[in-house]
């Protein structure tokens, strides 16, 4: 039955709206079992937001997982636990000390635990899963896989999940060995048979069926930034493993392998390296796309770091790149399996001299796919290294979009390319030529004509026709041209957006990424305190006119990112040269998912207003 430790003691009620967190040890095998119990509730027509906080270090050290469970849609994280499913001793005074008052401890009971690591302001609810598993298995691997599924079903029981939809999961989940879904779904009733017959069912935490997903699909953004890729045309991978990017390049390779095989020959028409570091893993990159392939690599902030020279060479000898950044807490190591967005200053500038590079921020995995694809036509069209600035918390864990979607009659912008056709005729080239006073010049792919169209690549200064030489003027002339492209770009990158107060006001704030799902929410928050804001997403850097008149419209901007410098507001006032004491740091980088009440807290440090949202 339902222990209880107080006498009337208060227990949080919900339906479809609470957190649930399972804590373990990493290599126990509970990852699949977490996800099925995500996808269940996802099943039921609620909206969930799943987080897998994992350490960076090798098995055996605590791991959790995070469901928010919203149906009002809300995707961004939340502090505080509802239920914490304690299954790792190692954590359990941290585990106990974030359930909210009222909320519920579900543990293994087979040992005794001392009265006195409870807390007599929550919900006890003890089974002896390890004493069932023990009783039902005899191998020791089969008790912990099983474990995992055993509470799984308990839960089930608990919160009222209907038990045909995870077996439905169990079986397609074990499709290709249907040998694995009855033991499976055996253990599964064995925790919700046991919940059933002993413990008091359902808890004050429900879920009830409904109709709030539609047809959104759950994917993480690794996963949709490599079929960007793949449906742009991308033919060239060149990576060095790094936490948390390597999914990426992992689903272009299996994505590759499913549908850009030879199917006459069984030749690949891809070439994936995995190269000895980052510095050469860019450099393979560059010379595929001076060559005329799509090519791109992913890495994280370290990586970004090492290809700093090659990244200028590509800048200057203008040749197309695309770097997929799943940013991570830094500097150096960091933390590498917590996120952060702290990789704007070091990519927006990389490389010595005079650089700027065009970024791209996505704010969820259907935008993932979206800009990673479109990276690939604007790294042709402008001839440039283009950054997609994902983080670890879109790029690994999945999340609810829209479905993803591409028009098969869409063609590759492979932007000003002379062909032979055109040399023949005897048209004029020149490598670094602007024709027409946008800044991009026309390039050639090696071999296009015998005797004309050739050019000499290098990193040197140079003339319009790809000449060396250290004239003060042609260099200037040059410098000048490439910021001509820049502002060229502002035009082929996605456009801002904002999201406005329902009255007027002149209180406003600036976000991107991932920051989008908890900053959606605080506005809505503060609306129901009569507190109004505006908010304008940036999508890309260059900014435009619009990023200019949303700050010009409003006396107090804020700007949300998460990372300790405000690295975004910093480039605002650089680049749009906007007076500091308007723009006001609301940063959060401790490496957790911002949410909702971060940013309140924030704001309300300098709008007394937003106080009573707190």
């Amino acid at each position: 039955m339902l222990q209880i430790v107080k006498n009337e003691l208060a227990a949080v009620v919900a339906v479809n709206d609470f957190v649930v967190k399972i804590a373990n040890v990493n290599g126990s095998g509970s990852a699949s079992a977490n996800q099925l119990f995500a996808k269940s509730i996802i099943r039921m027509g609620v909206p969930v937001a799943p987080r897998n906080i994992f350490p960076s270090n090798i098995q055996g050290l605590p791991t959790w997982y995070e469901i928010r469970v919203s149906e009002a849609g809300y995707l961004g994280a939340r502090e505080g636990t509802d239920l914490m499913v304690a299954m790792n001793p190692q954590t359990w005074e941290q585990d106990v000390a974030s359930i909210v008052p009222g909320g519920y401890l579900f543990y293994d009971s087979t040992r005794v635990v001392p009265q006195d690591r409870f807390r007599d302001d929550i919900n006890i609810i003890g089974m002896p899963l390890t004493e069932l598993c023990n009783r039902e298995y005899s191998d020791p691997r089969q008790r912990q896989l099983f474990k995992n599924i055993i509470y799984v079903g308990a839960l089930a029981a608990l919160l009222d999940i209907e038990i045909g939809v995870i077996e439905a999961l169990l079986k397609e989940q074990f499709k290709a060995k249907e040998k694995l879904i009855p033991p499976n779904i055996h253990a599964l009733h064995i925790g919700r048979d046991y919940a059933l017959q002993h413990l008091g069912h359902p808890i004050g935490l429900t879920i009830r069926r409904s109709d709030q997903v539609g047809d959104r699909i759950s994917i993480d953004g690794n996963t949709a930034a490599a079929l960007g890729a793949v449906f742009s045309g991308a033919t060239v991978a060149a990576w060095y493993p790094i936490t948390p990017s390597t999914s990426l390049v992992e689903a272009f390779t299996k994505y590759c392998t499913r549908y850009r095989v030879d199917k006459e020959t069984g030749k690949n028409n891809f070439a994936i390296v995995q190269a000895e570091d980052e510095i050469a893993s860019i450099g393979m990159v560059i010379g595929a796309g001076w060559n005329g392939a799509r090519a791109f690599t992913a890495t994280s902030g370290p990586g970004i770091s090492l290809m700093q020279e090659f990244l200028g060479l590509a800048y200057f000898a203008e040749i197309p790149a695309v770097v997929f950044d799943v940013q991570r807490a830094g500097p150096s190591t960091g933390m590498p399996t917590r996120t952060q967005q702290c990789d704007l200053l070091a990519a927006a500038y990389a490389s010595h001299g005079d650089t700027k590079h065009v970024l791209l921020f996505p704010e969820d995995p259907h935008e993932s796919f979206l800009f990673g694809a479109a990276a690939f036509d604007l790294a042709d069209r402008l001839q440039t290294p283009i950054f997609v600035m994902l983080d670890l918390d879109i790029g690994m864990n999945e999340r609810l979009c829209r479905p993803l979607s591409w028009d098969d009659s869409r063609a590759m912008d492979r932007g000003k390319v002379m062909t032979a056709e055109e040399l023949e005729a005897g048209k004029d080239f020149g490598r670094y030529l602007d024709s027409d006073g946008d800044g991009i010049p026309t390039r050639t792919y090696p071999g296009t004509h015998p005797t004309r169209g050739a050019y000499f690549t290098r990193g040197t200064s140079k003339d319009r026709y790809a000449k060396y030489t250290e004239s003060g003027a042609a260099y200037v002339d040059n410098m000048e041209r490439l910021l001509r492209k820049f502002s060229t770009a502002e035009s082929l990158v996605p456009a801002p957006q904002m999201r406005s107060a329902e009255t007027e006001t002149k209180i406003g704030a600036i976000y991107y990424g991932s920051t989008s799902a908890a900053m959606r929410e605080a506005q809505d928050i503060l609306a129901k305190h009569d507190v109004d804001i505006d908010l304008l997403r940036i999508r890309a850097f260059p900014f435009n006119d619009d990023v200019r008149d949303f700050i010009g419209a409003h006396d107090q901007i804020f700007v949300v990112e998460q990372n300790r410098d405000g690295q975004l507001r910093t480039m605002l006032i650089n680049e749009l040269e906007i007076n500091p004491a308007k723009l006001v740091r609301a940063v959060h980088f401790d490496g957790s998912p911002i949410t909702a009440s971060n940013i309140i807290e924030k704001i309300a440090a300098h709008l007394p207003a937003a106080r009573s949202a707190l």
